[in-house]
C-alpha cells in the first residue's frame, strides 16, 4: 500500500510540473504570439486577395489550401530552422530579425507608394493566366504560400526572439509549434470569414425578414472594411518593422534612434500624467513607425535597382550552367 501511495504521489507530482509546463508554454506563446502582431495584420489584409474573382464555392477551399501551406512552412521548414539557430548560431537571431523588419518596412513603403501612384504594381497575383481558373488557382495558392513563407519567417523569429534563453529546447519547440498553429488557425480562420462575408450578407437580403437590413448592411460595410484592414496592416508592418530595426540597432550597440526615442517616450508620459504608460506607448509607436517609412522608401530603389537585378543575374547564371 505504501508503494502504491508512494507511485500515485510521484504521479500527482508529474501532473504537476506537466500542468505546469502546459501554462508555461501557452503563456509564452501568448506573448510571443502578440509580437508578432504587424506581420499577423497583414498576411490577414492580404490574403483575401487571392480569392479575388473565384466562384464563391472556391473561396473557403483556396483559403485552405494556402493554410495548409502556411502551416507546412512554419511547422516542416521554418521550426527546424528556429531550433537550429538557437542552438548553435543565437547571434544570429538579433541580424535576422532585422533583416526581417527591414523587408516589413519595404513592403509597407512600397504599399504606400503604389496607393500614392495610383498604381497597382503589388497585384500581379491577380492576373489571368493561360490555364484557365484551375491553373490561375493553383499560381494564386502558390503566389500566396511564397508570401506568407516571408511573413511566417517573420512571425517565427519574433517568437523565438522572445523566448527566454534558458528554456529547455524541446519548450522552444512547442512554444513555437504552439504560435505557428495558433496564428495560423486564427489569421486564415479570420479570412474565411471576411472572404464570405459577402455572401452570408447576401443570403440575409435574399432571405427577407428582420434580418435582410443587417445582411444589406454587411454587404454596403465590407468594401470599406478591406480598405480599413488594408491599411491597418500597413500601418502594423511598419511601426513593427522600424520597432524591430529600431531594437536591433540598440542591442548591436548603436543606440541611436532608441534612446531619443526613448526619451520622447518618457517626456509624453510625464506630459500626460494621466495616462503615461499609453501616452508612452503612442510615442514610441509614432516614431518607430516614422523611422519605418524612412528607411522603407529608402529601400524601394534599393531593392529594385540592386537587388532585384543582382538576383536575376544569379538566376540566370544558374540557368545557363543548367
Amino acid at each position: 500500500m505504501s508503494g502504491l501511495l508512494a507511485l500515485l504521489d510521484d504521479v500527482a507530482g508529474i501532473a504537476k510540473i506537466a500542468a505546469a509546463s502546459v501554462d508555461d508554454v501557452a503563456g509564452q506563446a501568448a506573448k510571443a504570439g502578440a509580437k508578432a502582431a504587424g506581420a499577423v495584420i497583414d498576411d490577414a489584409a492580404v490574403t483575401p486577395k487571392y480569392v479575388h474573382g473565384f466562384s464563391a464555392a472556391r473561396e473557403v477551399p483556396i483559403v485552405w489550401k494556402i493554410a495548409r501551406g502556411s502551416l507546412f512552412n512554419k511547422l516542416v521548414v521554418l521550426l527546424p530552422i528556429a531550433l537550429l539557430l538557437s542552438a548553435f548560431a543565437p547571434w544570429l537571431i538579433t541580424p535576422l530579425l532585422m533583416i526581417g523588419g527591414a523587408y516589413l518596412c519595404f513592403e509597407g513603403a512600397e504599399k504606400i507608394f503604389h496607393a500614392l501612384a495610383h498604381d497597382h504594381g503589388n497585384d500581379s497575383h491577380l492576373t489571368v493566366t493561360p490555364g484557365g481558373a484551375a491553373g490561375l488557382e493553383e499560381e494564386r495558392v502558390r503566389g500566396a504560400i511564397k508570401t506568407d513563407f516571408i511573413l511566417s519567417a517573420e512571425i517565427m523569429t519574433i517568437a523565438l526572439a522572445a523566448i527566454p534563453n534558458g528554456d529547455a529546447i524541446w519548450m522552444k519547440a512547442l512554444i513555437l509549434a504552439v504560435v505557428a498553429v495558433g496564428i495560423t488557425a486564427a489569421v486564415y480562420g479570420f479570412v474565411a470569414l471576411i472572404v464570405k462575408a459577402d455572401d452570408f450578407g447576401l443570403h440575409l437580403h435574399e432571405r427577407g425578414g428582420p434580418t435582410a437590413a443587417l445582411g444589406r448592411g454587411i454587404v454596403h460595410v465590407m468594401p470599406g472594411f478591406m480598405k480599413v484592414l488594408t491599411v491597418v496592416g500597413t500601418a502594423a508592418m511598419i511601426w513593427v518593422g522600424g520597432q524591430i530595426v529600431v531594437h536591433g540597432l540598440h542591442v548591436l550597440g548603436q543606440h541611436q534612434p532608441y534612446e531619443w526615442i526613448h526619451h520622447m517616450a518618457e517626456a509624453a508620459a510625464q506630459a500626460v500624467p494621466a495616462a503615461p504608460g499609453a501616452a508612452a506607448w503612442v510615442t514610441t509607436a509614432f516614431f518607430d513607425g516614422i523611422f519605418g517609412v524612412i528607411l522603407g522608401m529608402i529601400l524601394i530603389p534599393v531593392a529594385h535597382y540592386v537587388v532585384s537585378p543582382a538576383i536575376g543575374a544569379v538566376k540566370g547564371l544558374f540557368g545557363a550552367r543548367a
